[in-house]
Parts: structure tokens; sequence; C-alpha cells
């Protein structure tokens, strides 16, 4: 674990880095992560100039009344889904007015995984303010802490990466790039 956390925390050095270069906000709107995400970006020093919000949507309330998930998705695909996980970052942006966001979204354990989301499902999502990508992930049951730190881990990859490859990137209503 000492060695993924080590990998975490570098993952995050580079992110803020890569927010002030390219001046660009990010936020976070966590459910199986907890705020570990967020945790992970403001331990390094500067990430304040980078980071507007980092919320933990733990409840289905919480996912539907703050970042707008719908009902109908929560109904029909639960909030264990890429179309939940989607919803939840397109929300994050909406509401903290970021330029990417990233949200989580899972079965961390031990308790409460189903034959379509065993326990290590975690669902990713990663937006800014044209498009969304979306990944489902099974990481290996090596416990919650386990689980819940390789989600952070592939969280911060993929927001990276999407910040990284974004040519031309809007902020605020005007194009940069």
């Amino acid at each position: 674990m000492e060695e993924m956390y080590n990998r975490i925390n570098k993952l995050a050095q580079r992110l803020v880095e890569t927010c002030k270069e390219k001046n660009v906000k990010i936020s976070a709107a966590e459910s199986c992560t907890g705020g570990m995400i967020s945790a992970a970006v403001t331990s390094v020093s500067g990430s304040s100039a980078v980071i507007e919000l980092g919320i933990c949507s733990y409840s289905n309330r919480i996912k539907h009344d703050i970042l707008g998930v719908t009902e109908s998705t929560l109904a029909r695909f639960s909030e264990y889904s890429t179309v939940c996980a989607e919803e939840m970052a397109r929300g994050a942006i909406r509401v903290s007015g970021s330029d990417f966001s990233v949200s989580t979204s899972g079965v961390a354990g031990p308790l409460g995984g189903t034959e379509e989301n065993p326990v290590g499902t975690v669902y990713i999502a990663v937006a800014d303010g044209n498009s969304v990508t979306s990944e489902k992930c099974l990481f290996e049951n090596k416990g919650r802490d386990f689980i819940r730190a390789a989600a952070v881990e592939k969280a911060l990859e993929m927001l990276l990466e999407k910040i990284r490859d974004n040519k031309s990137i809007t902020l605020k209503g005007k194009k940069y790039g």
C-alpha cells in the first residue's frame, strides 16, 4: 500500500503542476472514494490555485439534489454505473464552474457486492465542458482500503490524461489552444 500511496502523491503533484501550466481548474465528485481524491490533490502545496470543489456524494440524495444525477438514472442503472458516474462528473462542473472534473462511484466492500457489481467494482468518469469519458474498473479485492486507493490512483491518471490530451481548452466560454 505504501508504494501505491507514493504513486498517488506523485500523480497529484503532476496534476497540480499540469493544471497550473494550462491555467485550468478541477473538481471532484466522490462516492466510494469518500474525498480521497480531493485529499490527495489538496495535500500538494499550491493546489488552491487549481481545485474548485471536492464533494463527497455518498448518498443518492446528494447525487440527485446537488450533482443532478437523474432519478431515472438511479432507478434504471443504479449508483453503480457509468451513466451515474458521468452525470456526477457533469454535475461537478456545473456546480463548481471548473474546467475538468472526476467522479467515482462503486463498491469498496467488504459488503454490498452483487453479481453485476462485485466488491472492487468502481465507475470512474472524467469530464470537461464538452465531453465525458467513463470506465468500469474491477480492482482486486484486497480489502476496502486497497480498492479505494486503487480507484483514486486510476481516477487521477484518467483526469491527468484528459487534461493533457485536451488540445483546445474552453475556459469560462472562451477557447484557448
